[in-house]
């Protein structure tokens, strides 16, 4: 099963490099600059934006963002994009946003590895102070949030100059 679940991220890892087509050059875009070259991730680029995180997500790290697409934002109740990226809500959004950052850069097969070595389940440890939990369900990473939500990862180890991200067709929230 491992290894089924290995190829399986393997195969994700080069659609993912494929759609990030900026990330093959020699010179890879940062973070923000990956994530900007992909049209899926205009939402995501925008409420980076607006939570003053360009500079910091652009900065040496490395960085693992597990990116949720525009799909995983339009999954959020009607209006609460629009009401997050206002200035009055910017803690707020930042806490959202760097919950899905982790300081270093983890890999599929690092993450993969992990699950496994305990038990199953893995907690990760975010850079906004979130807990989340990895487990594999189906044959896919599942990580579930602090409200008890899901989100799959659905390609991996999507390259950046400062890190790496795994893109997820949620978004992660905090309690």
């Amino acid at each position: 099963m491992m290894r089924s679940i290995l190829r399986r991220t393997a195969v994700l890892a080069l659609a993912a490099t494929a759609l990030a087509t900026p990330a093959l050059a020699a010179d890879k875009p940062n973070i923000v600059g990956v994530a900007a070259g992909n049209a899926d991730f205009s939402t995501l680029v925008t409420a980076v934006k607006a939570a003053g995180l360009v500079d910091t997500l652009s900065g040496a790290g490395p960085f693992t963002v597990f990116a949720p697409t525009n799909a995983a934002f339009g999954k959020l109740p009607a209006g609460a994009v629009e009401t997050l990226v206002k200035p009055e809500n910017k803690a707020t959004l930042t806490k959202i946003l760097t919950c899905h950052v982790v300081a270093g850069k983890v890999e599929a097969k690092t993450l993969l590895g992990a699950i496994q070595s305990n038990g199953g389940g893995y907690t990760i440890n975010t850079v906004g102070g979130c807990q989340f939990k990895a487990a594999v369900e189906g044959g896919k990473v599942v990580i579930t949030d602090e409200k008890g939500g899901k989100s799959t990862v659905t390609a991996t180890d999507v390259a950046a100059s400062n890190g790496v991200i795994h893109v997820i067709d949620s978004v992660l929230m905090p309690r």
